[in-house]
């Protein structure tokens, strides 16, 4: 390397206008997924009601798209190439309050500058159409109906070393569809196709914007998802929010749109992960759309070329509205989930006693019926607490107490039909009651009455769709959870001191884990002191796990905290310790649980946010049916 300083060569001059939109394309036009992107765009902007997408080769050899807007005048034509020309704004003032997708003018200028370009379009008071071809400028009369085509050939000719950045053919055509179906997301109203190298791989007719959420999404959400539909402020929400059950490995089934455009906003990310934070694997992904309608002058889309950043004037006040509403839609209780609504429809469908059945694999229930804006609340249909036994019309304990007989053990009672295994808050009145009949649809609630357990691990419930089956652990565990969040938030969770402590042996760094972290500790509910060198006793547990094991569940505890480390590392990882505790606390698989337990556990499920995952992003329950049922006999057949 030299030491000389640099030589000064060549003078300031401006750069040739072919160089400055090559520059400017490379911004605009990253690959062909960026001309798809910018041209439907355009197609939207002017009206559009059809938009038809061909691509040939990845859209390196070709590129059309094809729409039945209003046209461009044939005096205008020349401009629509030229770098800023746009009918979209004239001044300041409009440019701080865009209502369109694009703006800038700078889309076709930029691709004419890598591409060969040839734009026909005719309005609809036009004869026929004209011809603009970028590569002699010349305008000639052409056939097309009314509505724009544009065609765009041999892409990167003009810079041949930005071709050698692209993939193959198939990888450029897959980002080509992804890049339509966000645009099509947010416009159900217009109708899209697209053929790639002849065969037309996506077709979507106009329609509602749940269905057409529910294309884009996949398979896997269209049973399990939840509607948002919510106004706060200036601020319009809705969405199809996958439920945890359909999470993907990979984030690439996330959208989220602004006044129609689809952006890349680490606010709305942030806000959507925080929402789903303690319902899913730290390695699963949720899926959904949403759509946020804003006015135009709170919101600025003039930060990238691309158009897909904005900022929000409030951002923080965004980031809250968002958060919540997801929250309150995918933590509803378990009465909420679509699976649930309209029984007599989809996979369930209306069971005839001739063995005639509805279609299975149906998605349960209408559309319009999905959609929920509030929190979790308590299910309001035709059945009554009074149809239960007593005990089943308290809610459930949060503690079951001492292990009862495993399933398989002899019961030791005699002249009864449920074990009594010393729960203390159970009616004994309500253990003797024989199950009651189960009454019509209109008086079953959603998941139904237990019938019985299957080897103590799963509880089995008739409701009016067929069989629910549950995981009474995983459902009990977060039933437990979401009471320990609750009784935090009020103040922190109340404290049951032992009438003789409880002792057990630690190592030095659980020792100064307690010493360090005695008020952490006290939050949570738990007295746990040094009773001596390498042993510590627990004085006091949460009042809502009273019954559990004290040193089991301290010592849990004191290894989360021994992870977490500082108080404020605690805060941030509250909930996991809480989960950790619920977990700890849950009733455990092989306990044999009364019929009346068994219930209560439905209906706290029914009416606790969450409800559908326990605290690992596991289902609590399935639903099974009569149309599954019978297709397994082959009933009707």
């Amino acid at each position: 390397m030299s030491d000389a300083p640099p030589v000064r060569s060549r003078p300031i001059q401006p750069l040739p206008d072919l160089l400055v939109s090559q520059i400017a394309a490379g911004e605009v036009v990253e690959r062909p997924a960026s001309v798809v992107k910018e041209l439907v765009e355009n197609a939207l902007d002017a009206g559009a009601t059809r938009v038809e997408v061909r691509i040939d080769e990845g859209g390196m050899r070709r590129i059309a798209v094809a729409d039945d807007g209003w046209g461009i005048p044939a005096a205008e034509l020349p401009l629509a190439l030229r770098r800023h020309a746009t009918s979209k704004i004239i001044s300041l003032a409009e440019l701080e309050r865009v209502a369109t997708l694009g703006f800038r003018g700078e889309a076709l200028a930029s691709i004419a500058a890598v591409a060969r370009v040839r734009l026909t379009s005719r309005t609809r008071d036009d004869p026929h159409a004209i011809l603009l071809d970028s590569f002699d400028g010349a305008l000639e009369p052409a056939a097309g109906r009314a509505g724009t085509t544009v065609e765009v050939i041999d892409l990167y000719s003009a810079t041949p070393a930005r071709r050698k950045f692209l993939r193959s053919a198939p990888t450029e055509s897959a980002h080509c569809a992804d890049a339509l179906r966000r645009v099509a997301l947010a416009h159900p109203r217009v109708a899209f196709s697209l053929v790639v190298d002849g065969r037309t791989t996506l077709a979507w007719p106009a329609g509602d914007w749940i269905g057409r959420a529910l294309a884009g999404l996949g398979e896997a959400s269209a049973e399990a998802h939840r509607v948002l539909e919510r106004e706060v402020g200036p601020l319009r929400l809705r969405g199809l929010l996958g439920l945890p059950t359909a999470a993907r490995g990979r984030a690439d089934r996330q959208f989220a749109f602004v006044n129609g455009r689809f952006v890349r906003d680490r606010l709305l990310t942030h806000a959507a992960r925080q929402a789903y934070a303690d319902l899913l694997h730290g390695d699963r992904h949720p899926s959904y759309a949403i759509f946020l309608a804003i006015d135009p002058a709170l919101v600025d889309v003039n930060v990238h070329p691309a158009k897909t950043e904005v900022r929000f004037r409030d951002a923080q006040a965004v980031h809250r509205a968002l958060m919540q509403a997801i929250e309150d839609s995918v933590r509803a209780g378990a009465a909420e989930h679509p699976a649930l609504r309209e029984p007599g429809a989809g996979s369930s469908g209306a069971h005839d006693e001739s063995g005639e059945a509805g279609a299975p694999g149906a998605v349960p229930g209408s559309l319009a019926d999905l959609a929920r804006t509030g929190s979790a609340r308590a299910w309001t249909g035709g059945w009554r607490p009074s149809n239960l036994p007593s005990a089943s019309q308290s809610a459930l304990a949060l503690a079951f107490g001492a292990p009862g007989p495993r399933v398989g053990e002899p019961a030791t009672h005699e002249g009864n039909a449920q074990p009594d295994d010393g729960v203390a808050w159970r009616d004994p009145a309500a253990v003797a009651a024989v199950q009651p009949t189960v009454p019509d649809a209109a008086q079953t609630p959603p998941l139904g009455f237990a019938i019985g357990q299957v080897h103590g691990v799963y509880i089995l419930a008739q409701n009016a769709r067929g069989l629910v089956i549950v995981d009474m652990h995983a459902a009990h565990e977060r039933v437990v959870f979401e009471r320990l969040k609750a009784a935090l938030d009020e103040g922190g969770s109340p404290m049951q001191a032992l009438l003789v402590p409880a002792s057990f042996r630690a190592d030095p760094l659980e020792v100064r884990v307690v010493e360090e972290s005695a008020e952490a500790l006290a939050v949570l509910g738990l007295d746990v002191s040094v009773l001596a060198p390498g042993l510590l006793a627990v004085r006091g547990v949460p009042a809502a796990l009273a019954d559990a094991d004290p040193a089991s569940l301290a010592r849990s505890v004191i290894g989360e905290l021994r992870e977490i480390g500082s108080s404020r590392a605690l805060a941030e990882q509250r909930n996991a310790m809480l989960a950790t505790m619920a977990c700890h606390a849950a009733v455990r698989a092989h306990r044999r649980l009364s019929v009346p337990e068994m219930n209560a556990l439905l209906r706290d499920m029914e009416n606790t946010a969450g409800a559908d995952q326990c605290n690992h992003g596991r289902p609590t329950w399935i639903q099974i049916g009569m149309g599954d049922l019978d297709g397994w006999f082959l009933r009707g057949r």
